[in-house]
C-alpha cells in the first residue's frame, strides 16, 4: 500500500495529448460545443484559478502552451470542485476530460477527474507577473523559465543549434569525439586557466581552455575529419561577452587550409542562424548572413577604423614607431610585450569593436597565435583569421601549424613571455610535441564560441542570457 507522501506525490500521469496539440485538432470548434472524442488527459502547471461559486475556473500551462480547464459541480459533484477550487497557482495537476469550447470561443477540458501531482510549495514571485529583477532570474533559473516564455524559446534555440551543427559536420563526414576535460598542461589557446590538485595521483592538473591539442593528436592518428562540441573554462573575467565556462565547437579536417575552412565556418553559421530563426517566435534577426563574408586584413581593419596604415611599419620593422602610434591612439602597452601582441592589441581595442561584419579578419602576428601556420606572404604573421560579427569575435580559424620544430620554438616564446608576467601564454606540451613528430597532415581548424553567436542571433544583451547557469558573484 502506498505511503500518504506518494499520494501527495504520485509516480506518473497518463497524459495523452500537450495543450498544443489540442488547439491544432480543435480550434475550429464551435463555441458552446463538445469534441465528440473520448476524453483526454493533459498536465502541467496551474498559471491561474477563478473561483465562481459551483463552477471554477484554471488556466493550465505545459511546455507547448495553455488551455482552460472548466470545473463545475455538475460533473464533479460540490466536493470535489470545491477541491479544484482549493488547489493553489503554481500546482502541477493532471486533469481528464472533454475538449470544449465556451460560449465566450474559449478551448477548454471540461473535467472530468484531476490529480494533484505535486504541490506548489512557495508563493509565485508577482502574480506570475515575472521575474523583474535580472540578476533573479539567473539565479532562479527554475523560476525564470515558469515565468518567461522568451527563456524558454532561448533553451529550444540552442538545441536548435546544436542539432543543426551535428547535421551538417555529420553530413560532411565529420566525426563527432569526446577529449579530455582535466590536462597535465593547460594548452590549445592563449588563456588563465583554472587548476585543481589530483589527489590520487598527487598531481595538479587544469580544467581545459580548449581540446585543440587533443584533436589534433586525433588527424595524427589517421582521423581526418573530427570535431568536439566542447565545455571549456578559462579563469578571467565575467562580462556580457565572457563567462569562464562556456560551450565551443571546434573542429579539424586533414589536408585543407583556412581558406576551404573559413567556407565551412560560413556554413554553419548560417545554419545555425535558420535553426535558430525556426525556434523564435520573431525569428533570428539579419545578420547579413550572405556568404561568402568579407575578408580584410589587420592592417586594413585597423586603417579603416583609425585611418593609420601600420603595413610600411611593420615591413619595415619599426618596432618603436608602432608602439608610438598605439599610446597615441590611447591603447595601454606593456614594454615587455613583442611587437605582434601591441599590434593585435591595436586592432582589439580600436578595430575590432567597430567590425559590423559579418567579416573575416585575415592574418594574426605569431605572438598571438602559437597553433598556426606561418603567413605565406606577411612576414611575422599566421594563417589564422578571426570571424567577426557586431564587433564580437566569435572564432578563430588556422591553417594548422604541423612542423614539430617550430611549433617548440613557438612553445619557448610563449614560455618566455610567460616568465616575463604574461599568465595567459601558452605552457609548452611535450607530449603533443612527442606526437607531432610522427607526422600530421596539413590541416584547417576553427573554434567557433557558441555563446557568444546565440547571443547575437537572438538578439540578446549578454552570454548571460543563453548560459542556462552563468556564474555570479555570491548574494551578500
Amino acid at each position: 500500500m502506498g505511503s500518504e507522501h506518494d499520494q501527495v506525490y504520485p509516480y506518473a500521469y497518463g497524459r495523452t495529448a500537450t495543450t498544443e496539440e489540442l488547439r491544432g485538432r480543435w480550434e475550429s470548434l464551435e463555441p458552446g460545443t463538445e469534441a465528440p472524442d473520448d476524453p483526454v488527459r493533459v498536465a502541467g502547471r496551474l498559471r491561474t484559478l477563478r473561483r465562481h461559486g459551483k463552477v471554477s475556473f484554471a488556466d493550465l500551462e505545459d511546455t507547448t502552451g495553455e488551455v482552460q480547464l472548466f470545473a463545475q459541480t455538475d460533473v464533479l459533484g460540490s466536493e470535489r470542485v470545491a477541491e479544484f477550487g482549493g488547489l493553489s497557482v503554481g500546482d502541477i495537476v493532471g486533469a481528464e476530460g472533454r475538449v470544449m469550447k465556451t460560449r465566450r470561443g474559449e478551448l477548454s477540458v471540461k473535467v472530468g477527474s484531476f490529480e494533484l501531482l505535486a504541490p506548489c510549495r512557495r508563493s509565485m514571485p508577482e502574480k506570475w507577473h515575472g521575474l523583474t529583477d535580472v540578476e533573479s532570474r539567473y539565479r532562479q533559473r527554475h523560476l525564470d523559465l515558469i515565468f518567461n516564455s522568451q527563456s524558454r524559446r532561448l533553451v529550444e534555440a540552442r538545441a536548435g543549434a546544436n542539432a543543426a551543427i551535428r547535421r551538417l559536420l555529420g553530413g560532411e563526414g565529420f566525426l563527432e569525439v569526446e577529449t579530455p576535460l582535466l590536462h597535465p598542461i593547460a594548452g590549445g589557446a592563449v588563456a588563465r586557466p583554472f587548476s585543481t590538485h589530483y589527489n590520487a595521483l598527487d598531481m595538479e592538473l587544469y580544467l581545459r581552455i580548449a581540446p585543440e591539442l587533443h584533436l589534433k593528436r586525433l588527424l595524427i592518428g589517421g582521423l581526418e575529419k573530427v570535431y568536439e562540441l566542447n565545455r571549456s573554462f578559462r579563469n578571467e573575467g565575467v562580462s556580457a561577452r565572457h563567462n569562464p565556462e562556456f560551450t565551443m565547437l571546434e573542429a579539424y579536417e586533414a589536408y585543407v587550409d583556412y581558406h576551404r575552412t573559413m567556407s565551412l565556418v560560413e556554413s554553419l553559421v548560417v545554419a545555425i542562424a535558420r535553426a535558430v530563426g525556426e525556434a523564435m517566435p520573431e525569428g533570428a534577426p539579419d545578420l547579413g548572413l550572405n556568404p561568402p563574408f568579407r575578408r580584410v586584413t589587420m592592417f586594413e581593419a585597423i586603417a579603416e577604423a583609425t585611418g593609420l596604415d601600420l603595413t610600411e611599419a611593420w615591413y619595415e620593422k619599426h618596432w618603436d614607431g608602432v608602439r608610438d602610434e598605439a599610446e597615441g591612439l590611447g591603447v595601454r602597452v606593456d614594454p615587455a610585450w613583442p611587437p605582434g601582441k601591441v599590434l593585435a592589441e591595436i586592432y582589439e581595442t580600436c578595430a575590432e569593436k567597430k567590425l559590423i561584419g559579418p567579416v573575416f579578419v585575415t592574418g594574426f602576428p605569431k605572438d598571438v597565435s602559437p597553433l598556426a601556420r606561418n603567413h605565406r606572404t606577411i612576414p611575422g604573421f599566421t594563417e589564422h583569421a578571426d570571424l567577426v560579427m557586431k564587433g564580437v569575435e566569435l572564432a578563430p580559424i588556422y591553417s594548422e601549424l604541423n612542423d614539430p620544430e617550430e611549433q617548440r620554438r613557438r612553445f619557448h616564446a610563449q614560455a618566455a613571455a610567460r616568465a616575463a608576467g604574461d599568465e595567459e601564454a601558452t605552457l609548452p606540451d611535450e607530449d603533443f610535441l612527442e606526437a607531432l613528430a610522427y607526422g600530421m597532415p596539413p590541416a584547417g581548424g576553427f573554434g567557433l564560441g557558441i555563446d557568444r553567436l546565440l547571443m547575437l542571433l537572438t538578439d540578446t544583451p549578454s552570454i548571460r542570457e543563453v548560459i542556462l547557469w552563468p556564474t555570479l558573484k555570491p548574494e551578500g
